[in-house]
């Protein structure tokens, strides 16, 4: 046709059209428009003529022109009267959809092609869902074969060799709501609570003969059922609390949930809080039937009185069932120690980290923390934590204490009435307990902390003492913790004893130095023990953790101080060596001679000062008394130490040099004897070890070499066996070791360590003789005794 063929090529179906183009029917007004102005510029031979060049039949158009004067005339006889301007290509669409509607069609996308486009680009037809289940497709000949846009009204579908739709229009389900209200039928699904608008929607489905024209369109549910949105709103928005608003008794009744939440967290109770239901209940109660909205809502707050409003806030008796409760001295939300209010909370969630009861503790304060106070528990657990450690002791004990639980009552109700002291964990205490009602004696060692159950045991949370309040570390055992902290809380200290910390000092211009200072923070009371500390070749004042620490550091940094302050008597005792000690020294593990006299020289003064009783020296009248009694015995004694140290350094030389020979024989023994010369002989050895065990090391080393030349002569079945003793209490040792803070051993750790010195000589030179009664179980029990007292440095 005319208007077809005049009319630009469509575009793609996916891509979309204008309203001109998507439409068959506009073709057709394209053609009527035409024919009107060729008729009135043509004779009526001359129309005649344009019809058959133009392939029109003159008759059809003829019956075309009368049914529209009709039309016209039954208009006026109506009163009707015709438009004063040209309507739109979507009202022509619209009044045709009048009559039309069971020829709307909807394309079905579940099927939809993967490829718009077939074979030579002709398209691949879409399949449209019409009215009561008919399915069609766009006749090949409609200008909107190759748009086949989603939504389409058909003047007519027909049947050939399928169903096909002729002369169509795109249309839009606007257009469908707008003609055919009447016919539509409207489903509504999914209604929810939004708490961006404040108010309930559904999704609405609208079909017509069957066709969902609209699908999945969100419409306020206030108007479809207000009695379920309603109940959706007090749901959401109150009980659930998924509305932004201000109102009081909103922040209110969500701070009492909070608390009573938090109560079946403290009692590891679910049974505590009602449930939801009464929760709505409540809101129901008092809220106005026709309340189905954030909107209804704000405007009937405005204008009820107080009274009602008040009526609205919840207590906790509303939200308790019956009278449940808890024992707020039972699960306090602080626990004291010392001066430290530390924050406590609770969390009831079986396989959480912090599962059970947790200690916030802020880092510039670990230090201060003793371990014992919380071995105890809260008051509400500790009858469960006691009766759970009685469990967990062996089984010829366990059997003594049956039930677990009367007995574990029992022994807290005589702890009450006989306490002990402030640093007594209550795994102590418990035995002390047993013992005294029963008889039977429980050691330090039957206790199975590892198998309580996680929730009875205190989590510790280390915080910064920033702004940000950083989580830094967290866990269950508090000595780690500091261990692993270690120099997170000393630079906590450093940050807040700047005005006391200095360095590069050479004389006493420190002043008096407190035992003890209390530094600035923020909050929480930050502790620090003043001491000297040695940096090699001067002294600085640093702030130390515990008073352990200050001992060892302030040791040390006085003895360097004393040795810069006092005569140097390296000369004479030079003059007074033999050139056999001479020899020796220069064999020693040493970088050089003068080294080796420099830390000769300083353990001389280490020594001096631990063997003077004036008793601490913190102030500069005390340090000069101190240097003029060094002064005095410090060239005799380093004259001594100096000898030593050429005797030591002779012995180590001829045991080094035997290694190779006896790595022949046993490479395992060789690398024992070299660790072992090695840990007692190197380059600093005689300022490291104290002057008691300093004289002991040619007995060591001489016990060395005895081993050495057994393992020359005979079979090394004997010494494997001695080897053997040596590894396991090695193990244990080291063990030992990695438990104590960063920094030099304790000095009762260090103990243990001479002390495997002294199995080494009853095991491989038993001629020698040992200085204390020594074997593998009393090395062992040292080790343990060791441990406890770790323990009780952290319980203090």
């Amino acid at each position: 046709m005319v208007g077809q063929a005049d009319a630009p090529d469509p575009p793609d179906a996916r891509t979309g059209s204008s309203a001109n183009d998507a439409s068959d029917f506009l073709a057709l007004l394209r053609l009527w428009e035409y024919l009107r102005e060729a008729q009135k510029s043509l004779s009526g031979n001359g129309f005649r003529r344009l019809c058959r060049d133009e392939f029109l039949h003159f008759l059809r158009i003829r019956e075309w022109q009368d049914l529209h004067g009709q039309l016209k005339q039954i208009c006026r006889e109506l009163g009707l009267h015709r438009n004063d301007v040209a309507a739109s290509p979507e009202r022509v669409h619209t009044a045709a959809l009048t009559g039309l509607l069971s020829h709307v069609g909807l394309a079905d996308v579940r099927n939809e092609p993967k490829h718009p486009v077939g074979r030579r680009g002709r398209p691949v037809l879409r399949e449209y869902l019409g009215a009561r289940g008919t399915r069609f497709a766009i006749n090949p000949g409609s200008g909107l074969a190759r748009i086949q846009p989603p939504l389409i009204v058909a003047a007519e579908i027909t049947e050939t060799t399928r169903l096909w739709a002729r002369t169509v229009a795109a249309i839009t389900a606007s257009q469908i709501e707008e003609v055919a209200q009447h016919l539509l039928n409207r489903q509504y699904s999914e209604p929810h609570w939004s708490a961006r608008s404040g108010s309930v929607f559904a999704y609405e489905t609208v079909s017509l003969y069957g066709v969902p024209v609209i699908a999945g369109r969100q419409v306020p549910y206030a108007k479809i059922n207000p009695v379920a949105a309603r109940e959706i709103f007090i749901r959401s928005a109150l009980v659930e609390g998924q509305w932004r608003t201000r109102h009081r008794f909103f922040t209110h009744n969500a701070d009492i949930r909070a608390e009573a939440e938090a109560m079946e967290d403290r009692t590891r109770r679910r049974d505590l809080v009602v449930d939801d239901q009464t929760i709505f209940d409540f809101y129901d109660a008092r809220i106005p039937a026709e309340i189905v909205s954030a909107a209804h809502f704000n405007s009937w707050w405005r204008h009820t009185d107080e009274e009602q409003r008040d009526r609205l806030s919840m207590t906790l008796d509303d939200l308790l069932v019956g009278s449940a409760g808890v024992d707020h001295a039972a699960f306090p939300s602080t626990w004291q120690v010392g001066d430290h209010s530390l924050l406590v909370s609770y969390l009831f969630e079986p396989g959480h980290e912090r599962d059970g009861v947790s200690v916030t503790i802020p880092v510039g304060t670990l230090n201060q923390i003793p371990a014992a106070p919380f071995s105890w528990q809260v008051p509400g657990f500790r009858a469960e934590l006691a009766t759970e450690l009685i469990r967990t002791l062996p089984k010829p004990l366990r059997k003594t204490f049956a039930p677990a639980p009367d007995i574990a009552r029992r022994a807290l109700d005589w702890l009450s009435k006989h306490p002990g002291s402030h640093a007594e964990s209550l795994p102590d205490a418990l035995a002390r307990a047993l013992r005294a009602l029963t008889g039977e004696a429980v050691g330090s060692e039957d206790w199975r902390l590892d198998q309580v159950p996680g929730h009875y045991r205190v989590t510790f949370v280390v915080r910064s003492t920033g702004a940000d309040k950083e989580e830094l570390a967290l866990g269950k055992d508090l000595a780690d913790l500091q261990t692993r902290l270690h120099s997170r809380v000393q630079n906590a200290l450093d940050t807040a004893a700047t005005n006391i910390i200095r360095s590069g000092a050479r004389t006493w211009d420190f002043g008096r130095i407190a035992g003890q200072v209390e530094l600035p923070s923020t909050g929480q009371r930050v502790v620090g023990y003043p001491a000297l500390v040695d940096e090699g070749s001067s002294v600085g004042l640093t702030i130390c953790q515990t008073p352990e620490r200050q001992l060892a550091t302030h040791t040390f940094g006085l003895r360097r101080l004393v040795f810069l302050n006092t005569p140097d008597p390296t000369r004479w005792v030079v003059a007074h060596l033999s050139n056999a000690d001479k020899l020796a020294l220069g064999t020693g593990p040493y970088p050089s001679v003068s080294d080796l006299l420099e830390d000769g020289r300083l353990a001389s003064v280490g020594e001096l000062i631990r063997r003077d009783e004036s008793g601490p020296v913190r102030d500069p009248e005390s340090f000069s008394a101190l240097c003029d009694r060094v002064r005095v015995d410090n060239a005799d004694l380093m004259q001594r130490i100096t000898r030593l140290a050429a005797e030591i350094s002779d012995r180590n030389g001829t045991v080094l040099e035997a290694l190779p020979r006896v790595r022949r024989r046993s490479e395992a023994a060789a690398a024992d004897i070299a660790e072992q010369v090695g840990n007692l002989v190197f380059s600093g050895f005689l300022g490291a070890t104290p002057y008691e065990h300093l004289t002991e090391l040619p007995r060591y080393l001489k016990a060395a070499q005895v081993r050495i030349e057994t393992l020359l002569s005979s079979a090394t079945t004997r010494d494997a066996a001695g080897f053997a003793v040596i590894n396991r209490v090695e193990d244990a040792y080291a063990d030992l070791c990695e438990q104590t803070p960063p920094g030099r051993l304790p000095s009762f750790v260090e103990e243990v360590g001479w002390l495997i010195e002294e199995l080494r000589v009853s095991l491989f030179a038993q001629a020698l003789r040992t200085r204390v009664t020594v074997s593998e179980k009393r090395v062992l029990a040292a080790i343990d005794g060791a441990r406890s007292q770790l323990r009780n440095q952290t319980a203090r």
